[in-house]
């Protein structure tokens, strides 16, 4: 391999690479040896970045990819389901969504308003690079417990970050959720969905077609920042990994919004034949992936990549995570018409490479060769690992009997509502702008805190709704019944403002899979989230795995997302949470059991987490589905003001937020009101708000969901059997004050 012409800053890259190289760049010894065999010598320093950012868990899901395969893919209206930038479905009117899941774990823990400032950016991009022109995001936000010294400096970074970039980049954050948990300490989870509206018959691909076709970079130039942030994204962390901020790319929301316009722009044209953006490992993976799914060899010269500071290395151009840049191939002779729309949003334009017909990746800098690798062992060929794993054994049940007696009602109920999981997130999503686009929708003065929210399809009637979902306590317990839950959770979301499940993204968190009972809670998790798909008609479509998420050994809980999207054919059926006049029946839909085990009330009111909270509800999918179209089928009928599916805490916390949303209190009648009754967790449940109540017991009756009146809404307090109300106003103090006082140095003295 020739050094001619070789600048002082790239000499190293080619150096012959050791065992020892391969080690500190994340990939084992057997691995190593491996990229040995594949080149036919030791790779040189910068191919050896190269195998490593491919084979790191971020980008070649080796530990994972086994069990994902069981996910059902398919459906009349999926478009295009897992493999590409985003999933997409067809939502009418000739019109597809296009969704994806990712996490930027890692680098909000390093920093976190960057963090997950590039998380959002990134997200948008997956979107985007479908064609699609985004139009909501969405979060799902876990951090450690409060008390830990680092909890309140990441819960303002990230929030701040993620505020910072959506509302700039001008895309509304609908919707989300926020956790807090000691497992999270040393590991925060900032998962982002983005969701996009395309032309169905108009939907972009990274398929790399025809050799001599010219490979484009667009967008903003090359810099050091996130260089081996991939292969960071795949290790466990320890007590000094501040000093990987490095590794943490710097994004520009405003760049980014340039770059959204120009990519359309040029997309309702016939000059691109495939894009890719520069997402994790940058350039390399994009490269690689555009090249793999079209079976075809590239080549690039690293001399003529856009590049922010001088003396940059191949090494660090190829590894650069820098943001906001796509990668494109175009067809022959439409690099004008690509390079004057770019340059009209001042945005870099450049040719750097072209397709081959060898199957190899060829880098080039002064037309000396720094790098030849082949392609397929880097992506479809990557290495694949079936590593040993441990069944997690679910907790023996728990008896009722053990536990102590309800007693006051009303300080259990406020220390649900007021505690940081059940308090009101309304600090976190008023940061956000929510209403930027004009179609995120308010019913019944609900937007934002909703099962799920609603975003209008642009000049339609339609709408799109969208939920984020996840129980990581039920997944500790039982990962089976806990990825069971976390899908028909989602599905009920949907379902109860009145939307057709269509299909998932997920984001799938856990700690170190090469930990048996780590890999377990994935496999099992994994193995109910399957079950629950194929049982709901609901098809996982797109997706991400996060591995490795652990400091000093401390793994996070098992947290397997899971991103809803459904579609809402006449906006004007949408409920809410909310009520709005007094003397309407509350009606529940499903039965109740009582089921106390790893309910929020053991978790909050009596302190009991672990084996000690006995195993979680189990999740009947036959019931899911049917009471899922039972309230769609009452809203379509427009018998409903009012549903809320029931989770943490149960019926009686499902009511007092419906009665906060409303600002009209309610009185629930029942005839056993125990400590089960009414903080149960039992799966598969809504309470419907209703002046027909006797057409929808019938209809209940007639689809086979147990239906039953509990109450009606009326006066300004939450009262049960008459007695003993608790005003709506004590209510609201509790409910919303926690976050706010917390997030300004303190936390409510009665809570």
């Amino acid at each position: 391999m020739s050094d001619t012409g070789l600048s002082a800053a790239n000499l190293p890259d080619i150096q012959a690479s050791t065992e020892a190289d391969g080690l500190a760049q994340g990939l084992s010894a057997e691995e190593y040896a491996r990229a040995v065999e594949i080149c036919g010598r030791a790779p040189n320093l910068l191919e050896l970045g190269i195998f490593s950012v491919m084979w790191s868990e971020h980008c070649s899901y080796k530990s994972s990819k086994k069990w994902l395969r069981q996910f059902p893919t398919e459906a009349p209206w999926v478009i295009l389901g897992p493999g590409e930038n985003a999933g997409a479905v067809a939502i009418g009117d000739g019109l597809a969504a296009c969704f994806k899941m990712e996490s930027h774990n890692h680098p909000s823990f390093i920093e976190p308003y960057q963090g997950a400032a590039t998380g959002v950016g990134g997200i948008l991009r997956d979107v985007f690079t479908m064609g699609a022109r985004p139009v909501a995001i969405l979060n799902a936000l876990r951090f450690g417990d409060p008390s830990h010294p680092k909890t309140r400096h990441l819960v303002g970074g990230v929030v701040r970050g993620i505020g910072g970039y959506g509302n700039c980049v001008g895309v509304p954050t609908v919707g989300g959720e926020c956790e807090f948990n000691p497992s999270y300490n040393g590991n925060p989870l900032v998962n982002a969905m983005a969701v996009g509206i395309a032309p169905a018959n108009r939907i972009f691909t990274a398929k790399a077609e025809g050799a001599g076709n010219s490979v484009v970079y667009v967008g903003a130039k090359t810099g050091r920042d996130g260089i081996h942030g991939a292969t960071m994204a795949s290790t466990t962390f320890d007590d000094g990994a501040e000093q990987q901020r490095p590794t943490v790319q710097v994004g520009d929301p405003f760049t980014e919004k340039l770059l959204i316009e120009a990519c359309l722009e040029l997309m309702a044209t016939d000059a691109i034949v495939a894009i890719q953006d520069m997402g994790a490992a940058g350039l390399t993976s994009s490269s690689v992936e555009m090249a793999d799914k079209g079976g075809i060899g590239i080549e690039l010269d690293m001399d003529k990549v856009p590049q922010r500071e001088t003396n940059m290395s191949t090494y660090e151009i190829m590894l650069s995570e820098s943001q906001e840049r796509m990668l494109m191939v175009l067809k022959p002779g439409r690099e004008g018409v690509a390079e004057e729309i770019f340059t009209k949003w001042e945005l870099d334009f450049a040719v750097i490479g072209k397709l081959t017909p060898t199957g190899r990746m060829v880098l080039k800098w002064d037309d000396s060769t720094v790098a030849d690798v082949p392609i397929r062992p880097l992506a479809d060929e990557s290495p694949e690992y079936d590593r040993p794993w441990v069944a997690t054994e679910p907790p023996p049940a728990l008896d009722p009997a053990s536990l102590p007696p309800l007693g006051d009602w009303h300080a259990a109920l406020t220390e649900l509502v007021g505690s940081p999981n059940g308090a009101s997130k309304r600090w976190i999503w008023e940061q956000y702008d929510h209403s930027v686009m004009g179609d995120s929708m308010v019913v019944n003065g609900v937007g934002p805190g909703g099962d799920a929210a609603l975003v209008r399809i642009h000049g339609t009637a339609r709408a799109l709704a969208l939920t984020s979902d996840c129980t990581p306590r039920y997944c500790l317990a039982d990962p089976v019944q806990g990825g069971r839950q976390a899908v028909a959770e989602a599905f009920r979301n949907l379902c109860a403002v009145g939307a057709k499940p269509l299909a998932i993204t997920d984001n799938l968190n856990f700690g170190s899979p090469q930990r048996p009972e780590i890999m377990g809670q994935l496999v099992g998790c994994t193995q109910g989230m399957a079950e629950a798909c194929a049982a709901l008609n609901f098809p996982v479509v797109s997706g991400n795995v996060s591995l490795y998420n652990e400091t000093n050994g401390q793994a996070i809980l098992p947290t397997p997302v899971v991103g809803g999207l459904g579609v809402l054919d006449d906006l004007s059926q949408a409920v809410s949470i909310a009520y709005t006049d007094a003397g309407l029946d509350l009606v529940l839909i499903g039965q109740g059991h009582g089921h106390l085990g790893c309910s929020a009330y053991l978790r909050d009111v009596l302190g009991r987490t672990g084996a000690d909270a006995g195993p979680p509800p189990p999740v009947d999918l036959a019931a899911e589905k049917r009471h899922g179209e039972c309230v769609r089928a009452l809203i379509g009928r427009e018998w409903i003001a009012a549903c809320h599916d029931l989770s943490d805490g149960g019926l009686l916390v499902a009511a007092a937020e419906m009665a906060l949303a409303s600002g009209i209190g309610c009185e629930l009648v029942l005839q056993d009101p125990n400590t089960g009754a009414l903080f149960g967790e039992d799966q598969g449940r809504y309470l419907l708000a209703t002046t027909r109540t006797a057409e929808v017991l019938a209809l209940a009756e007639a689809m086979g969901a147990e239906a039953q009146v509990v109450g009606v809404t009326g006066g300004d307090a939450l009262t049960l059997n008459g007695q003993h109300p608790i005003s709506l106003k004590r209510l609201r103090d509790i409910h919303e004050g926690w976050l706010p006082a917390y997030a300004d140095g303190g936390i409510p003295a009665d809570v």
